[in-house]
């Protein structure tokens, strides 16, 4: 069964971590909210509390197929200031294994080098610190093992695709489809 760990830290968009978890649970694949602070309540940029399942400093990122990096401010900025997390980052991206980031989030995965050569999208006016990607104005872009989304906008569409590439499209489309979105 794959399992999925999506960091939170103090400033994120709420929407976008949350969205993703709701619906990795309905699709019945293991997701961990993992607080970045040092403690389990997290506070979202809208002042929404939030529980994580763990601290990062108790992760074991071997049992992981999925890093998920929702957007926010500062959340963003926390996220990149979190050196062992980037550590792992760079480790999953060199090891082939799955990295998303969804609206400013894409902005570590610039600021890490590893988008350099591929396609990637971000919130608008987040484009310049994506070094060296080429941008695309569009709700998801997979490029290999990199999935990057525009904003909280695209949540639903952006867990749609994490669940397509770890379980099946089947499973996506299903969800999608139950939530009557468009």
């Amino acid at each position: 069964m794959a399992k999925a760990a999506i960091f939170f830290a103090d400033g994120l968009e709420e929407i976008e971590g949350l969205t993703v978890v709701d619906l990795f649970r309905r699709a019945d694949i293991d997701i961990d909210i993992v607080s970045i602070t040092g403690k389990k309540s997290i506070t979202g940029s809208h002042h929404i509390v939030i529980q994580a399942d763990r601290l990062l400093e108790e992760m074991n990122f071997e049992t992981v197929d999925m890093l998920i990096l929702p957007g926010g401010m500062p959340g963003t900025l926390n996220l990149g200031a979190c050196e062992p997390l980037c550590r792992q980052i760079k480790l999953f991206n060199e090891q082939g294994k799955y990295v998303a980031a969804i609206c400013a989030a894409p902005s570590v995965l610039g600021q890490l080098g590893i988008l350099k050569g591929r396609a990637a999208t971000c919130y608008p006016g987040f484009e310049k610190k994506l070094s060296g990607a080429r941008t695309e104005e569009v709700p998801v872009v997979v490029d290999s093992n990199i999935i990057t989304s525009r904003g909280m906008g695209t949540a639903i569409e952006f867990a749609a695709e994490l669940i397509a590439l770890l379980k099946d499209r089947e499973t996506a489309e299903k969800l999608k489809k139950s939530i009557i979105y468009n």
